[in-house]
């Protein structure tokens, strides 16, 4: 059943338009408050946002939503989603939240839920919270002498600083290496290039003047072109593009080629391989990794497992098959032994360990296979369910019979944008590109004629 209000990453839409108002921020609080309000203890809830102008309004909301609840809330301000995740745990927090959309245009905002075990909310917790919400939610609200304290922590992003340096092994350090980063004028513009410069390296920062409207815009890991021109400009030797919440991460090598997640997570599984520090005898990725990195991996004896597109998919794939390397194609990397969900600053202080252990280039480092020639075009729908069309149905089953064993086709809605994603793969970059353009036009014309 499609629910209300959940994507495959939390609650997203446009700030101030239904669901992204305070109105439903506040009550999200109520609710996440009542199901997480277990045993006698006083409650806590940690908030963190990113730069957004509408942060502000949300967080606000939520902190009414949560003590309204009985819950006590820590509020964090702009700080990365994994510093939230890592917080959660470590102040003991019954719930950790984080106001963001990721790596969205400031005019979108999001919500972002967190357990206490620091993991993104299940399913099934999801659907408990859809359930509240269509409630009246006054018999939830706590007693006068139960309201809950807001209070602003200090010294967060001390701890996030020092959490992020302890990941880069002992042996290892920056010196020597000059690296831009691009903060994507987002939640890291402060933590990011302090936790490099402490590392050693010297540091030359872009993306790092958020103003509440400029998150994301032309800068980050979405649009890396201004990194491009940086690393170019002062002769980096690396450079870092995270996106809005810090929770996933591009490369630009020092000749300015873009490195995306899917060469990432090949550099890491080789490493970490070759340490004996990797488990599950692979890595976790969705269905959108390039077939270039499953063939890789599989030269090296290594697995590589797919699940639905979602970070949190990969994560759960993680946790129940014991693996502690996953990710996306879109730089978000999950590495399990530091951490509960996607880190880019983590991500990019192992690809910089790899680096410094041998002595090569980034250029030599992160290319470790020729992609697959890969295309994806997105179709926008305004309602309807085109992909159970019997005519798109049977345009699917004819292109993936002719794909057969040279390639991969994957079809699937968004999970954050009213838009049908077409990606096909394969050896005949032509072959892909009329699959892909026969399949979005009969998607589109059945989209039309409904």
């Amino acid at each position: 059943m499609k629910r209300r209000y959940f994507g495959t990453d939390g609650i997203r839409g446009q700030s101030n338009v239904f669901p992204m108002t305070p109105d439903l921020a506040m009550r999200v609080g109520i609710a996440v408050g009542t199901i997480f309000r277990r045993g006698n203890h006083r409650h806590r809830v940690v908030i963190g946002k990113d730069t957004r102008l509408s942060g502000y309004m949300l967080e606000n909301a939520m902190v009414a939503g949560f003590t309204a609840a009985g819950i006590d809330a820590f509020v964090l301000g702009p700080i990365p989603t994994p510093a939230v995740a890592m917080l959660t745990r470590s102040l003991r927090a019954d719930i950790g939240v984080m106001i963001s959309a990721s790596h969205n245009p400031y005019e979108d905002n999001g919500i972002k839920l967190f357990g206490p075990d620091g993991y993104k909310l299940s399913d099934d917790l999801e659907s408990q919270i859809e359930d509240l919400l269509e409630k009246d939610l006054s018999t939830q609200l706590a007693k006068s002498d139960d309201i809950g304290r807001a209070k602003r922590v200090d010294g967060v992003h001390d701890r996030y600083i020092e959490h992020a340096k302890r990941t880069l092994p002992r042996d290892v350090t920056l010196q020597g290496l000059r690296i831009a980063i691009d903060c994507a004028n987002g939640a890291a513009y402060k933590v990011a290039p302090a936790v490099l410069w402490e590392l050693g390296a010297d540091v030359v920062t872009i993306g790092n003047e958020p103003n509440g409207t400029n998150i994301n815009l032309n800068c980050g890991s979405t649009s890396p072109v201004a990194l491009q021109k940086k690393v170019d400009e002062v002769r980096a030797d690396i450079g870092i593009a995270l996106d809005g919440d810090a929770d996933r991460v591009i490369i630009v090598d020092e000749n300015g080629a873009v490195v995306d997640g899917d060469q990432l997570m090949a550099v890491i599984a080789e490493s970490y391989a070759e340490s004996q520090q990797l488990r599950g005898g692979g890595i976790v990725a969705t269905v959108m990794s390039n077939l270039g990195l499953e063939r890789f991996l599989d030269d090296k004896g290594l697995g590589l497992v797919r699940t639905m597109v979602g970070d949190r998919y990969v994560v759960e794939h993680m946790r129940q098959h014991n693996y502690n390397v996953g990710g996306e194609q879109s730089g978000h990397i999950v590495l399990s032994d530091y951490g509960t969900t996607g880190d880019g600053l983590v991500a990019a202080l192992q690809i910089l360990a790899a680096v410094k252990r041998t002595g090569r280039t980034v250029s030599e480092v992160c290319r470790r296979f020729d992609p697959v020639p890969q295309l994806l075009r997105n179709v926008r729908i305004s309602g309807g369910k085109p992909l159970e069309d019997i005519q798109v149905q049977k345009a699917i089953a004819d292109a993936e019979a002719e794909l057969a064993k040279n390639g991969r086709l994957v079809i699937r809605p968004s999970g954050t944008e009213p838009l049908i994603r077409v990606m096909a793969e394969g050896d005949d970059r032509s072959q892909i590109e009329r699959i892909v353009n026969e399949l979005i036009g009969t998607i589109s014309n059945v989209r039309s004629a409904a």
